[in-house]
């Protein structure tokens, strides 16, 4: 067996086995069960919620958000540089620069690319609330009963297919994040870069999952609905570094890694609706004192602004 390839195999049982861990920690004690807790403890669960949605402000701006800026940003000097290269022949980085249309270089695509995954989520959200009374019955969501009254005592949660569709949106954003993770640790053609982006990853993948399983079990969810949500997000990484794998030794083709950059685009922008709209509105919610929500709020954040930097 080649080095690279059992390092990455190794990098793929310890990105699947490091997930497991931190999302079946929250899910298995029953010390994280907000609605079970009181007094001291339900202080510190208030507050690694706050963490938690720091968290979820940091991955979704400082990783999904930034890579896919990254991502389109390339594809798109990528795709200019060829149609110059068509127009002037050889001559791509003296008078083509000077030829190409300065409004096509400065459009912000890449925001624009998230900005329609954020419109995409309000879009469905709306329809769900608009073929969905509020005064109707429905089941539990993912995240427990929606319309229960929150725990800190401040009122009622979003109503229940707004709700359930936002979790849905949160797992499936940050299931198509993980498997472009693991599809890059894949792609890796050193041994070095292959442990320094699979530590990177590890960092800020075991938080994340950590504070969504914290998420579902402060809301009361299943254990089957936690487990299955757990697993397949632990199961998404290894899953695109397999196919990083599979893909390693051929050429990318440029339509394939422009699909890619525009789905972390739409992805980064779910992720962000659900952050702004659902995650930071209830770990806010909490009757903790403001400059400690804040102080935990900043703290997640701060940490996957650390993490970027290896990222």
């Amino acid at each position: 067996m080649e080095p690279l390839l059992g390092v990455k195999i190794g990098c793929s049982l310890a990105l699947l086995t490091l997930t497991l861990l931190c999302g079946l920690i929250p899910i298995r004690c029953k010390w994280f069960q907000i609605h079970a807790a009181s007094g001291r403890q339900r202080r510190v669960l208030s507050l690694l919620g706050c963490a938690a949605a720091g968290v979820f402000l940091g991955a979704g701006l400082m990783h999904m958000a930034a890579e896919a800026l990254e991502g389109i940003e390339m594809e798109i000097e990528s795709y200019r540089l060829q149609v110059d290269y068509s127009q002037n022949g050889t001559d791509v980085g003296g008078s083509s620069s000077s030829t190409a249309d300065p409004a096509e270089v400065r459009y912000p695509f890449g925001e624009l690319v998230i900005s329609l995954g954020f419109f995409l989520v309000f879009l469905l959200e709306s329809l769900a609330l608009q073929c969905c009374p509020r005064g109707a019955a429905a089941p539990e969501g993912i995240w427990g009963n929606p319309e229960a009254p929150s725990p800190c005592g401040h009122g009622p949660l979003p109503a229940p297919a707004r709700g359930s569709l936002r979790a849905l949106v949160l797992l499936l954003s940050l299931s198509l994040h993980s498997l472009f993770e693991g599809l890059a640790v894949g792609l890796q053609p050193t041994v070095l870069t292959t442990l320094q982006l699979c530590l990177a990853v590890l960092a800020h993948k075991g938080l994340v999952v950590f504070g969504v399983a914290l998420r579902l079990a402060r809301e009361g969810t299943g254990p089957r609905w936690a487990l299955l949500c757990v697993l397949l997000l632990a199961l998404m990484t290894p899953l695109g570094l397999a196919l990083g794998l599979a893909v390693a030794g051929g050429a990318l083709g440029g339509t394939r890694m422009l699909t890619q950059a525009v789905l972390e685009g739409v992805a980064a922008g779910t992720f962000l609706y659900v952050t702004f709209l659902e995650i930071l509105p209830q770990a806010l919610a909490s009757p903790e004192p403001a400059l400690a929500k804040w102080g935990c709020v900043a703290g997640g954040f701060a940490f996957m602004a650390i993490v970027a930097v290896w990222a």
